[in-house]
C-alpha cells in the first residue's frame, strides 16, 4: 500500500520558488506503524459485500451478509520506498468470514469441492474489496485530513506563518523527509518578507521519531514580521517609568531642562524606544542569540504641548533565546545577555550617560523582556494533525539552525483522526 501520494499537498499550497527551505521535518519508518496497523484494521473491518450469485457446474449459490469477523495482522511492517513512499506489508495473517449461504446441488459429496471454490472465490472477492477500500483511505481519507492541519495561519493579531511545502516529500530508505517554507510574515504587509540567506539544515540522527530543523530564517522572519508590524516600540512614562530611573533621568539632563525653559524641570519624563532594524538571530552549538539595536529618546512633556527631546541615544541588546517544543507549539523565551548605550550626538554625551546604564538595563529586564516573551511564550504551531503532539522532546543546537527531536503520541486513532476533519470540512462548507 503506497501512502507517499496522501502527503502530497495540491499545486495551490507547494511554493513554486526556489528559494530554500527554513524548516524540514523527517519521520521514520516506526513513527506511523503501529497506528497504520490499526487504521487498515479498522478500514478491513468495515468492508461491506455485495450479494453474490451464480452457477458452477451442478450447484447454484446464493451469498449474503458477508462480514469480517476476526482480523489477524500478525506480520506487518511498515518502510519505506526510496522514491516511491510508504510500503505497508502484511504476510501470514488471516481473515474469518461469517456469511449466509444457499446452495442447490445434486450429488451429495461436494463439501470438499464447495469448500475450495468458497474459499477460493471469498479470497478472490476480499482482493478486489480490499485494495480498493484502501487506496481510497490512503489517498482520499488522509488527503482530508491534511487538509485540515493550517498551512497558512495567523499567529497573533499581527504577523502569521507560511507552512507551505516548497516540494514533495522525500523517501530515503529510513526517512520520509518534508521540506517546509517556514516562514512568518507581517499581516498588514503579507507580502513584505525576508529573503532567505540561512543555510540549510541538516537532520542526521535517527533515535526518534520525528525531528524538525529551523534555520536562523525561521526565527529571523518572526523578527522581520514583528518589526514590519510596527511591535517593537513603546513609550515609558509616568506609572510605567521606575522612580529611580526618572531621578536619575532629571539629574542628568537637569541643565538641558533648564536651558530648555525653567519652568519645565518638574513636567513628566518620558522613553520613547523604537527598533530601528530587524533583529537578526545566531545559532551556534553553544545557544542561540538575537542583537537588538533601538533608538532610545529621552522626551520632557509639557502640559498641552508637543514633547520636546532632550536627548537621543543608540541602544545595542543582546538576548539570549531558548527554544522549547510542547505539543504542537514552539515557543522561545528571551534572557537579557548585553546591553550598550550610547550618544548620538557626541562622544562626550556617551561618557555622561554611563550612570544611566544599570537603570536602563534593570528597565529593560522589567518592563521590555517581559513584553517580548508575552508574545514568544504563546508560541507558535506546528503543523501536525488533530489528534497527534509531540513528547519527549530534545533541542539541539548546530552552527545555523535548530535540531528539535521527538516522538509522537496519538491521542486519537488515525480513524477518528479522519472522522474528525470530515466533520470539519463538512461544517466549512
Amino acid at each position: 500500500i503506497l501512502l507517499l501520494g496522501a502527503l502530497r499537498k495540491s499545486e495551490s499550497t507547494i511554493s513554486s520558488s526556489s528559494s530554500s527551505s527554513s524548516s524540514n521535518i523527517l519521520c521514520s519508518a516506526f513513527t506511523v506503524k503501529f497506528e497504520t496497523q490499526k487504521f487498515v484494521e479498522e478500514e478491513l473491518s468495515n468492508i461491506t459485500m455485495p450479494e453474490m450469485k451464480g452457477k458452477e457446474g451442478r450447484f447454484q449459490y446464493t451469498i449474503t451478509d458477508v462480514k469480517i469477523t476476526e482480523l489477524n495482522l500478525t506480520h506487518a511492517d511498515l518502510q519505506f520506498i526510496p522514491d516511491v513512499g510508504l510500503l505497508f506489508d502484511v504476510q501470514n495473517s488471516s481473515i474469518s468470514l461469517s456469511f449466509n449461504r444457499q446452495i442447490l446441488y445434486w450429488f451429495l459429496r461436494v463439501y470438499d469441492f464447495l469448500g475450495r471454490f468458497l474459499t477460493t472465490g471469498m479470497r478472490f472477492l476480499l482482493n478486489q474489496q480490499i485494495c480498493p477500500a484502501l487506496n481510497h483511505a490512503a489517498l482520499v481519507h488522509v488527503n482530508s485530513m491534511l487538509e485540515t492541519i493550517p498551512v497558512r495561519s495567523e499567529v497573533d493579531q499581527f504577523i502569521g506563518i507560511d507552512y507551505s511545502l516548497i516540494d514533495d516529500p522525500v523517501v530515503t530508505s529510513r526517512s520520509l523527509d518534508m521540506h517546509f517554507r517556514g516562514m512568518f510574515f507581517a499581516l498588514s504587509h503579507q507580502n513584505h518578507t525576508l529573503v532567505n540567506y540561512a543555510v540549510d539544515p541538516v537532520i542526521r540522527e535517527y533515535d526518534r521519531m520525528v525531528y524538525l530543523a529551523l534555520s536562523e530564517f525561521f526565527f529571523d522572519s518572526g523578527m522581520f514580521a514583528y518589526y514590519t508590524a510596527g511591535i517593537f516600540q513603546m513609550d515609558i512614562v509616568n506609572e510605567k517609568m521606575p522612580k529611580d530611573l526618572e531621578m536619575l533621568l532629571r539629574t542628568t539632563y537637569f541643565g538641558a531642562i533648564m536651558m530648555l525653559n525653567p519652568a519645565l524641570v518638574d513636567a513628566p519624563l518620558s522613553l520613547q524606544l523604537a527598533v530601528n532594524s530587524p533583529p537578526k538571530t545566531s545559532i551556534k552549538t553553544s545557544g542561540a542569540t538575537v542583537v537588538m539595536t533601538a533608538i532610545v529618546k529621552v522626551m520632557v512633556l509639557p502640559p498641552g504641548q508637543p514633547p520636546v527631546q532632550l536627548s537621543s541615544m543608540t541602544m545595542e541588546t543582546k538576548f539570549n533565546a531558548k527554544v522549547s517544543m510542547k505539543g504542537k507549539r514552539l515557543s522561545v523565551h528571551a534572557d537579557l545577555r548585553r546591553f550598550k548605550i550610547f550618544s548620538n550626538q557626541s562622544a562626550l554625551e556617551s561618557l555622561a550617560l554611563i550612570p544611566l546604564q544599570a537603570p536602563l538595563k534593570t528597565m529593560l529586564q522589567i518592563s521590555v523582556v517581559p513584553l517580548i516573551n508575552n508574545w514568544t511564550k504563546r508560541g507558535v504551531r506546528i503543523p501536525l494533525a488533530d489528534g497527534m503532539d509531540f513528547i519527549e522532546e530534545v533541542v539541539e543546537y548546530h552552527n545555523g539552525f535548530i535540531v528539535i527531536g521527538a516522538n509522537l503520541h496519538f491521542s486519537k486513532g488515525l480513524r477518528e483522526m479522519i472522522a474528525g476533519s470530515n466533520e470539519t470540512n463538512t461544517n466549512n462548507i
